[in-house]
């Protein structure tokens, strides 16, 4: 049987992640699934709670000093044995369930690439912030412009790979880059996104969300820098 590795980057959700791990441990796949948890220097219960009561949930456990989402997502794409790689925030913003709509695109019409998007529905405006709704947009459309693709969510956390496209591309962004960076790497490949709607349930700064104005002006820099610079590929290695 095929398998999904589900790479989540986690840094202080100590309210979330038992209930996120939870989730995915009982969701039905048509794949096996394989759990995989970068702990990213949290400060606050995570790694106690990861090391103790919801280790039974995790296939593979990383802990490292606080490097950024991007760098955890580096170390979980290498560390990945799936067919199928997918990227899960640690947090309840998005809901597993989009994971079967996801594979099943991708299983029935030989995409490479998948991206859920937040906004091919309309029931989802309501869950995003104001300011971060339209920040969302403009960098979606700037990103468009460089990569020639269509995308109406380029910031999407979920995002589904076939693991021979993700492991041979070269990363480098450590923070909230690695989202532009992923799509104009994958542009140069060649490789057009295919877009399904999925659900949302945004929170705020009160609520755990970490990004933050500065990360939307990274995000304007990855998208110029790495959409002018091919990606650097690698051979792929054994993971399993």
């Amino acid at each position: 049987m095929k398998k999904l590795s589900i790479v989540i980057p986690c840094y202080n959700e100590e309210n979330t992640i038992g209930t996120i791990l939870q989730k995915i441990a009982q969701l039905k796949l048509p794949v096996q699934k394989e759990i995989i948890v970068i702990n990213d220097g949290s400060t606050d219960q995570t790694k106690t709670l990861l090391d103790g009561p919801l280790r039974h949930h995790i296939d593979i456990l990383i802990h490292q000093k606080n490097n950024g989402k991007g760098k955890s997502l580096q170390i979980g794409f290498q560390h990945a044995s799936g067919d199928y790689i997918i990227i899960q925030d640690a947090d309840l913003e998005y809901d597993p369930k989009d994971y079967i709509p996801m594979l099943q695109e991708m299983l029935d019409k030989k995409n490479d690439v998948v991206y859920g998007s937040r906004l091919l529905t309309d029931q989802n405006k309501t869950a995003f912030q104001f300011t971060n709704y339209w920040a969302n947009k403009w960098l979606t459309w700037l990103s468009n412009q460089f990569t020639k693709q269509t995308l109406t969510d380029m910031e999407t956390c979920y995002k589904l790979f076939k693991r021979e496209v993700i492991q041979s591309i070269s990363l480098d962004s450590p923070r909230f880059g690695i989202e532009p960076e992923l799509t104009a790497k994958i542009s140069h490949l060649g490789i057009r996104i295919k877009e399904i709607p999925i659900q949302y349930d945004g929170r705020n700064k009160s609520n755990g969300k970490k990004i933050g104005w500065l990360d939307g002006l990274e995000a304007i820099l990855c998208i110029i820098r790495y959409s002018r610079s091919h990606p650097t590929k690698h051979s792929l290695s054994p993971t399993n």
